[in-house]
């Protein structure tokens, strides 16, 4: 899937404002994995690994934010038919 979207917070869009990478795994542990290695590696967390029931009762992700402010997500979901 690939969206263009305005920031969510209604600001400009700039470098980590409007940036938003995700990539679909296929279990939650990889999920956790992923979170757990981007901070390893330099990256700041931006939401730990959980469910995000406004997205979908399936949808397990977890944010971090890479060293020049962009925000990536791993995620798993059971039902990504949007």
């Amino acid at each position: 899937m690939f969206s263009l979207n305005t920031p969510a917070d209604g600001e400009q869009a700039t470098t980590g404002n409007g940036t938003h990478i995700a990539f679909e795994v296929e279990k939650r542990a990889a999920v956790d994995a992923c979170y757990q290695a981007a901070l390893a590696n330099g990256g700041m967390g931006d939401g730990a690994p959980g469910v995000r029931p406004e997205y979908d009762a399936h949808y397990y992700a977890a944010f971090v934010r890479d060293p020049d402010g962009n925000k990536i997500e791993a995620l798993h979901s059971l039902r990504l038919d949007w």
